[in-house]
């Protein structure tokens, strides 16, 4: 009977994700809304399918872990240490400052100063599962407020030990807790702290070896398994962040040789249990208690994001990003998070709080989780809108003019950039997006913002009088643009340019571009090299053969321009040019082995 409530709970999982998440992402409002609509349709306050929503919460909490330990992984120990500034910096000024906020409203509201504190500090986290899934999803992790948002988060995680710690001081009155005991939870805490870190470092790597050997890639899986959740139960038994101590597991393989097959065996796991975290969290919305008072519950999590979303405008802007990297920020942690859960629930435990009182924040935090969304697509569809159209207005005024301008300074422009630096060649470079001259002045480039395509910014970088255009931009749409607008206003200057793969060749070549190289051609030929010599060709042989896949691959890439809008030609002459080349070295082959014989 228990096999067959457990398939029919699986069943009505499926079926909402199935049902809902594709619907929201339809309509717009990303795949986590439709997990907590979802979620609020079957559980308890919907029509009812799902009753036992904490045993369900409990579970799917996996998928943080999963989640935390996989962005471990990416985290060598030297790269933290690096992003340590930015952790006890940014996060320990965000949660200081938004607890504080808090504590003085809650206390103008008349609640008590032990309450005002845990309402305060569990409110002030936001939700790692949420922002770094809004992140992922737009592909933003690795942006100035991506790491920004990541480091905020880490420290939040990491905050948890002494909020934990504190909490049963404030109730010292009703439970008797004092110093000692709380000391006997800090002590074992630290102690598996460095116990996981040793047995990370001299343990986990013999042993995923041994596995390794046996070649049985099921077990591999399952030792993967085994050691997030044996990590993660073990630090929720001393009274830590399951969460935490799973990160803390991540970081330490990381370094790992089996790094990346720990990735791919724990990926389908992170989805599957986030999904499930998400319809949990949709699921355990009191609607009893917000319909108590629907409009102070949507008050309460509109005043809460917006006080968060303040401080943290106010630190991206003190950490010199820019006013749309800031209100990025802004809007991606704003929300509550699952550890308001945890320090809510200690706080009716140890008689802070009543009851009601822990449903009713509930409720704001979840709502504000279901909200974060929303708030990122109005601010994506406005707001962001009204900063670039600012920004585009405000282009750098350009100071000097010289022999080169380089139009995109990523890292192909940059490479160009440091050659003629270093050969004291002076070069004018603009660039468009404004992170990324923010980053290239931090390491001392002079670089001037604006749109390469406005023919007044070429004119006042002097692309009258200069000789050569390097044309470095990445996006193959504005690249043509800007190559056809040199050709047309500048006919006299040269134009060399990149091009990401063959169809930005062939738009560049129909503009006249004569000098243009592929991105990746030149060192996955290079690497190509490598390969053969590791193979045991020679030295004079591997560098023979390269340069003559090298002019084969161009004459093929001219011969392709010619009949580029005629699919079944184009395949039927790269087919035939392909035969030609194993023909030309199968040649090369017979007359060495000729040569050997004779």
């Amino acid at each position: 009977m228990q096999d067959h409530n457990l398939l029919l709970t699986l069943i009505i999982f499926l079926g909402a994700a199935v049902i809902a998440v594709p619907l929201f992402k339809k309509i717009g409002l990303g795949s986590v809304v439709g997990y907590l609509i979802g979620g609020g349709i079957i559980g308890p306050w919907g029509i009812g399918l799902i009753t036992d929503v904490q045993s369900i919460l409990h579970l799917s909490e996996f998928g943080v872990v999963l989640l935390l330990f996989l962005i471990g992984l990416e985290l060598k120990p030297q790269r933290l240490w690096i992003l340590r500034r930015p952790i006890f910096g940014l996060g320990g000024l965000q949660v200081v400052l938004s607890s504080l906020i808090f504590f003085v409203i809650l206390s103008f509201l008349g609640l008590e100063k032990a309450q005002a504190i845990v309402i305060s500090i569990s409110i002030s986290l936001s939700s790692t599962a949420f922002a770094l899934q809004v992140l992922g999803e737009k592909n933003e992790l690795n942006t100035a407020h991506g790491r920004s948002a990541f480091a905020i988060l880490l420290f939040q995680d990491l905050a948890v030990i002494p909020i934990m710690a504190i909490l049963p001081f404030l109730g010292e009155t009703v439970e008797g807790s004092g110093s000692q005991e709380t000391w006997r939870q800090i002590l074992p805490a630290i102690g598996t702290i460095l116990a996981v870190i040793l047995a990370g470092r001299f343990l986990a790597r013999p042993l995923f070896r041994l596995v390794a050997s046996s070649g049985n890639h099921e077990i591999f899986t399952a030792l993967s398994l085994l050691i997030v959740v044996g990590v993660s139960l073990l630090m929720d038994q001393v009274g830590l962040s399951m969460a935490l101590g799973s990160f803390l597991g991540g970081v330490i393989l990381a370094d790992s040789e089996y790094r990346h097959e720990l990735e791919s065996n724990l990926e389908p796991f992170k989805g599957l249990l986030l999904g499930l975290f998400f319809l949990a969290v949709g699921m355990s919305i009191n609607l009893g208690e917000v319909l108590k008072d629907p409009i102070l519950v949507i008050l309460f999590a509109l005043g809460l994001m917006f006080i968060k979303a303040g401080v943290l405008y106010a630190l991206g802007r003190i950490s010199k990003q820019n006013e749309e990297s800031s209100l990025n920020l802004a809007v991606t942690i704003s929300q509550g998070g699952e550890f308001a859960f945890v320090i809510l629930g200690v706080g009716v435990s140890l008689s802070i709080l009543p009851r009601e009182r822990a449903d009713l924040v509930i409720a704001v935090v979840t709502l504000s989780m279901g909200l974060t969304p929303i708030f990122a697509i109005v601010k994506d569809k406005f707001t962001e809108l009204i900063f670039k159209n600012s920004v585009e207005q405000e282009a750098d005024k350009i100071e000097e003019q010289n022999r080169v301008i380089i139009a995109g300074f990523g890292r192909f422009g940059q490479i160009i950039a440091r050659m003629l630096f270093v050969h004291r060649i002076g070069f004018t470079a603009l660039e468009h997006n404004p992170e990324q001259v923010n980053l290239a002045r931090r390491f001392g480039y002079k670089i001037y913002y604006g749109d390469s395509s406005k023919l007044s910014l070429l004119r006042s970088a002097g692309a009258e009088q200069a000789d050569l255009f390097i044309l470095a931009i990445q996006d193959i749409e504005v690249s043509v643009k800007v190559a056809e607008m040199v050709k047309k206003q500048f006919p006299n200057l040269t134009i060399i340019a990149r091009a990401r793969n063959r169809e930005h060749v062939f738009k560049l070549m129909e503009l006249g571009v004569k000098i243009i190289r592929r991105d990746t051609f030149a060192s996955a030929l290079e690497l190509a090299g490598e390969t053969l010599s590791h193979l045991g060709f020679m030295d004079s042989e591997v560098e023979q053969k390269v340069r003559k896949f090298r002019a084969h691959d161009e004459l093929t890439l001219k011969g392709q321009f010619q009949i580029k809008d005629d699919e079944k030609e184009f395949i039927k002459f790269s087919k035939n040019s392909m035969r030609q080349l194993e023909a030309a070295f199968e040649a090369d082959r017979q007359e060495k082995e000729g040569k050997v014989a004779g």
